[in-house]
């Protein structure tokens, strides 16, 4: 996961990019993609041994990018979408990794992200409305 991380980032950044275009001219893509790649290295320790530590960091963060949404002018379902996204993007760099564990493991694993995943995505939610 580490190694894909800046092809991650830069696919994340580049479909935000491309949605936003019209509306948002005046987004700055190495500052979208800084704040992308924060996100993306805070997954990262989500899957390794200080996940429950890193666990309020993503919180925290997802709140944050909520907030820097709605600073956007996007809608909320926009910063649902985007979180939504990234999501897509760990499941296709993600499974063959996944895949290649014994399946006790493997589903533990897609669970415990998809349950992260989802609990930024409600965080960034009260991040747009605060």
């Amino acid at each position: 996961m580490v190694a894909g991380r800046d092809d991650l980032v830069r696919e994340w950044a580049a479909w935000i990019m491309r949605r936003t275009a019209q509306v948002h001219p005046q987004l700055h893509r190495p500052i979208l993609e800084r704040q992308l790649r924060l996100l993306v290295e805070i997954v990262i320790l989500l899957t390794g041994p200080v996940r429950r530590q890193a666990a309020q960091l993503w919180f925290d963060s997802c709140e944050h990018y909520g907030r820097s949404a709605a600073g956007r002018g996007l809608a909320a379902g926009e910063v649902v979408e985007e979180i939504q996204h990234l999501r897509e993007l760990l499941i296709r760099s993600l499974s063959d990794i996944i895949a290649a564990l014994p399946a006790r493991y493997s589903l533990a694993t897609v669970f415990r992200l998809n349950r992260q995943i989802d609990h930024g995505i409600a965080r960034a939610v009260v991040g747009y409305t605060d």
